[in-house]
Protein backbone atom coordinates (compact mmCIF):
# COMPACT_ATOMS: atom_id res chain seq x y z
CA UNK A 1 0.00 0.00 0.00
CA UNK A 2 1.34 3.38 -1.01
CA UNK A 3 0.53 6.58 0.89
CA UNK A 4 1.72 10.18 0.55
CA UNK A 5 1.72 12.29 3.70
CA UNK A 6 1.49 15.85 2.41
CA UNK A 7 0.94 19.46 3.37
CA UNK A 8 0.40 22.75 1.57
CA UNK A 9 1.02 26.40 2.34
CA UNK A 10 -1.19 29.02 0.73
CA UNK A 11 -1.60 32.74 0.19
CA UNK A 12 -4.65 32.75 2.48
CA UNK A 13 -7.62 30.74 3.68
CA UNK A 14 -10.10 30.99 0.77
CA UNK A 15 -9.53 28.26 -1.82
CA UNK A 16 -11.81 30.09 -4.27
CA UNK A 17 -9.45 33.09 -4.40
CA UNK A 18 -6.19 32.15 -2.71
CA UNK A 19 -3.53 29.90 -4.18
CA UNK A 20 -1.11 27.15 -3.17
CA UNK A 21 2.45 28.44 -2.84
CA UNK A 22 4.18 25.36 -1.38
CA UNK A 23 3.55 21.63 -1.38
CA UNK A 24 5.55 18.94 0.36
CA UNK A 25 5.04 15.19 0.58
CA UNK A 26 6.62 12.07 2.06
CA UNK A 27 6.11 8.62 0.54
CA UNK A 28 5.18 5.63 2.72
CA UNK A 29 4.91 2.03 1.53
CA UNK A 30 3.03 -0.26 3.92
CA UNK A 31 3.46 2.48 6.55
CA UNK A 32 7.26 2.62 6.16
CA UNK A 33 9.00 5.79 4.84
CA UNK A 34 10.80 5.08 1.56
CA UNK A 35 12.94 8.22 1.57
CA UNK A 36 11.16 9.64 -1.49
CA UNK A 37 9.81 13.17 -1.07
CA UNK A 38 8.37 16.00 -3.11
CA UNK A 39 8.89 19.67 -2.28
CA UNK A 40 7.86 22.51 -4.57
CA UNK A 41 7.35 26.26 -4.28
CA UNK A 42 4.66 27.64 -6.58
CA UNK A 43 4.09 31.09 -8.03
CA UNK A 44 0.53 32.16 -7.04
CA UNK A 45 0.00 33.76 -10.46
CA UNK A 46 -0.57 37.30 -9.26
CA UNK A 47 -2.24 36.54 -5.92
CA UNK A 48 -0.50 38.28 -3.01
CA UNK A 49 0.34 36.52 0.25
CA UNK A 50 -2.00 37.67 3.02
CA UNK A 51 -0.17 39.13 6.05
CA UNK A 52 -1.77 36.57 8.37
CA UNK A 53 -0.57 33.74 6.16
CA UNK A 54 2.89 35.29 5.93
CA UNK A 55 3.11 35.26 9.72
CA UNK A 56 2.42 31.51 9.70
CA UNK A 57 4.79 30.30 6.97
CA UNK A 58 7.09 33.24 6.23
CA UNK A 59 6.95 32.83 2.43
CA UNK A 60 7.08 36.26 0.81
CA UNK A 61 5.80 37.54 -2.52
CA UNK A 62 9.39 38.38 -3.51
CA UNK A 63 10.53 34.80 -2.89
CA UNK A 64 7.80 33.44 -5.15
CA UNK A 65 8.35 35.75 -8.13
CA UNK A 66 10.61 33.37 -10.07
CA UNK A 67 8.84 30.12 -9.09
CA UNK A 68 6.81 28.14 -11.65
CA UNK A 69 3.02 28.34 -11.66
CA UNK A 70 0.84 25.38 -10.69
CA UNK A 71 -0.05 24.50 -14.29
CA UNK A 72 3.59 23.83 -15.12
CA UNK A 73 4.07 21.61 -12.05
CA UNK A 74 0.82 19.67 -12.06
CA UNK A 75 2.18 16.68 -13.97
CA UNK A 76 5.09 16.31 -11.56
CA UNK A 77 2.73 16.52 -8.59
CA UNK A 78 0.20 14.03 -9.94
CA UNK A 79 2.93 11.61 -10.99
CA UNK A 80 4.34 11.59 -7.47
CA UNK A 81 0.88 10.93 -5.97
CA UNK A 82 -0.18 8.41 -8.64
CA UNK A 83 -1.98 5.42 -7.12
CA UNK A 84 -1.45 6.59 -3.55
CA UNK A 85 -3.74 7.76 -0.80
CA UNK A 86 -3.47 11.50 -0.07
CA UNK A 87 -3.00 11.90 3.70
CA UNK A 88 -3.10 15.31 5.37
CA UNK A 89 -3.92 16.92 8.71
CA UNK A 90 -7.22 18.76 8.26
CA UNK A 91 -7.37 17.33 4.75
CA UNK A 92 -10.50 19.30 3.82
CA UNK A 93 -8.39 22.46 3.78
CA UNK A 94 -5.54 21.07 1.69
CA UNK A 95 -7.76 19.14 -0.71
CA UNK A 96 -9.99 22.18 -1.17
CA UNK A 97 -6.96 24.03 -2.50
CA UNK A 98 -5.63 21.09 -4.53
CA UNK A 99 -8.95 20.55 -6.27
CA UNK A 100 -9.46 24.28 -6.82
CA UNK A 101 -6.06 24.47 -8.54
CA UNK A 102 -6.91 21.42 -10.67
CA UNK A 103 -10.27 22.90 -11.64
CA UNK A 104 -8.62 26.14 -12.83
CA UNK A 105 -6.61 24.21 -15.42
CA UNK A 106 -9.36 21.80 -16.42
CA UNK A 107 -8.06 18.74 -14.56
CA UNK A 108 -10.38 16.35 -12.66
CA UNK A 109 -10.63 16.55 -8.88
CA UNK A 110 -9.00 14.01 -6.58
CA UNK A 111 -11.74 11.56 -5.44
CA UNK A 112 -12.65 11.76 -1.76
CA UNK A 113 -12.07 8.02 -1.32
CA UNK A 114 -8.37 8.54 -1.96
CA UNK A 115 -8.06 11.06 0.89
CA UNK A 116 -7.33 10.34 4.56
CA UNK A 117 -7.66 13.04 7.23
CA UNK A 118 -5.34 12.48 10.19
CA UNK A 119 -7.19 15.17 12.15
CA UNK A 120 -10.34 13.03 12.06
CA UNK A 121 -8.34 9.97 13.14
CA UNK A 122 -6.84 11.96 16.02
CA UNK A 123 -10.23 13.27 17.12
CA UNK A 124 -11.62 9.74 17.27
CA UNK A 125 -8.60 8.44 19.15
CA UNK A 126 -8.19 11.46 21.46
CA UNK A 127 -11.65 13.03 21.74
CA UNK A 128 -10.56 15.37 24.51
CA UNK A 129 -7.76 16.80 22.35
CA UNK A 130 -5.90 18.96 21.64
CA UNK A 131 -5.17 17.52 18.20
CA UNK A 132 -3.06 20.10 16.43
CA UNK A 133 0.10 18.77 14.81
CA UNK A 134 2.22 20.33 17.54
CA UNK A 135 0.03 18.80 20.26
CA UNK A 136 0.22 15.36 18.65
CA UNK A 137 3.99 15.64 18.35
CA UNK A 138 4.15 16.29 22.09
CA UNK A 139 1.78 13.42 22.83
CA UNK A 140 3.81 10.91 20.81
CA UNK A 141 7.27 12.21 21.59
CA UNK A 142 8.00 13.43 18.06
CA UNK A 143 10.70 16.13 18.12
CA UNK A 144 9.27 19.30 16.56
CA UNK A 145 11.64 21.73 18.25
CA UNK A 146 12.90 22.88 14.82
CA UNK A 147 9.40 23.85 13.68
CA UNK A 148 9.64 27.61 14.12
CA UNK A 149 7.24 28.28 11.23
CA UNK A 150 4.98 26.09 9.14
CA UNK A 151 6.67 24.47 6.15
CA UNK A 152 5.07 21.96 3.80
CA UNK A 153 7.88 19.39 3.75
CA UNK A 154 8.81 19.71 7.42
CA UNK A 155 5.17 19.40 8.46
CA UNK A 156 4.78 16.35 6.21
CA UNK A 157 7.79 14.69 7.82
CA UNK A 158 6.43 15.36 11.31
CA UNK A 159 2.95 14.19 10.31
CA UNK A 160 4.36 10.96 8.88
CA UNK A 161 5.77 10.10 12.32
CA UNK A 162 2.53 11.10 14.03
CA UNK A 163 0.43 9.13 11.52
CA UNK A 164 2.35 5.93 12.22
CA UNK A 165 1.63 6.39 15.93
CA UNK A 166 -2.03 7.21 15.31
CA UNK A 167 -2.59 3.93 13.47
CA UNK A 168 -0.98 1.88 16.19
CA UNK A 169 2.71 2.66 16.36
CA UNK A 170 5.76 1.12 14.76
CA UNK A 171 5.30 -2.18 16.57
CA UNK A 172 2.23 -2.92 14.41
CA UNK A 173 4.60 -3.90 11.58
CA UNK A 174 5.19 -7.22 13.34
CA UNK A 175 1.50 -8.04 13.13
CA UNK A 176 0.93 -7.20 9.47
CA UNK A 177 -0.33 -9.79 7.05
CA UNK A 178 0.27 -10.46 3.38
CA UNK A 179 2.30 -7.90 1.41
CA UNK A 180 2.45 -5.55 4.39
CA UNK A 181 4.02 -8.25 6.55
CA UNK A 182 6.48 -9.09 3.80
CA UNK A 183 7.49 -5.45 3.56
CA UNK A 184 7.87 -5.26 7.33
CA UNK A 185 10.20 -8.26 7.35
CA UNK A 186 12.23 -6.82 4.49
CA UNK A 187 13.02 -3.61 6.32
CA UNK A 188 13.22 -4.97 9.87
CA UNK A 189 16.57 -5.78 11.48
CA UNK A 190 17.02 -9.56 11.15
CA UNK A 191 18.53 -9.80 14.64
CA UNK A 192 15.32 -8.30 16.02
CA UNK A 193 13.25 -10.97 14.26
CA UNK A 194 15.43 -13.81 15.53
CA UNK A 195 15.18 -12.44 19.04
CA UNK A 196 11.41 -12.92 18.92
CA UNK A 197 11.70 -16.73 18.67
CA UNK A 198 12.89 -19.28 21.30
CA UNK A 199 14.98 -22.33 20.53
CA UNK A 200 13.50 -24.10 23.57
CA UNK A 201 10.15 -23.56 25.34
CA UNK A 202 10.26 -22.03 28.79
CA UNK A 203 10.07 -24.55 31.64
CA UNK A 204 6.84 -24.79 33.57
CA UNK A 205 6.56 -22.43 36.53
CA UNK A 206 4.11 -24.73 38.32
CA UNK A 207 5.12 -26.77 41.33
CA UNK A 208 4.71 -30.57 41.26
CA UNK A 209 1.67 -30.24 43.53
CA UNK A 210 0.03 -27.69 41.23
CA UNK A 211 0.67 -29.86 38.17
CA UNK A 212 -0.87 -32.91 39.84
CA UNK A 213 -3.90 -30.86 40.89
CA UNK A 214 -4.34 -29.72 37.30
CA UNK A 215 -4.21 -33.28 35.93
CA UNK A 216 -6.78 -34.41 38.51
CA UNK A 217 -9.10 -31.54 37.51
CA UNK A 218 -8.82 -32.31 33.78
CA UNK A 219 -9.47 -36.01 34.43
CA UNK A 220 -12.76 -35.11 36.14
CA UNK A 221 -13.80 -33.12 33.05
CA UNK A 222 -13.59 -36.19 30.81
CA UNK A 223 -12.23 -36.78 27.32
CA UNK A 224 -14.16 -33.83 25.83
CA UNK A 225 -12.44 -31.25 28.02
CA UNK A 226 -10.92 -28.46 25.92
CA UNK A 227 -7.57 -29.13 27.57
CA UNK A 228 -7.51 -32.53 25.83
CA UNK A 229 -8.19 -30.96 22.44
CA UNK A 230 -4.92 -29.04 22.55
CA UNK A 231 -2.88 -31.80 24.18
CA UNK A 232 -2.80 -30.04 27.52
CA UNK A 233 -4.29 -32.79 29.62
CA UNK A 234 -0.95 -33.40 31.24
CA UNK A 235 1.29 -30.78 32.78
CA UNK A 236 0.11 -27.26 31.82
CA UNK A 237 2.14 -24.14 31.29
CA UNK A 238 5.09 -25.69 29.48
CA UNK A 239 4.23 -24.22 26.07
Amino acid sequence: MREIIFDTETTGLDSREDRIIEIGGVELRDHFPTGRTIHLYINPDGRKVHPDALAVHGITDQFLVDKPVFASLVDEILEFFEGAHWIAHNANFDMGFINAELARIGRPAIPAERVVDTLQIARRKHPMGPNTLDALCRRYGVDNSHRLKHGALLDSELLAEVYIELIGGRQTALGLAGPERSRALEVADQSDIVALTRSQPLPSRLSTQEAEAHKALVKKMGDRAIWMKYGLGGEPGGQ
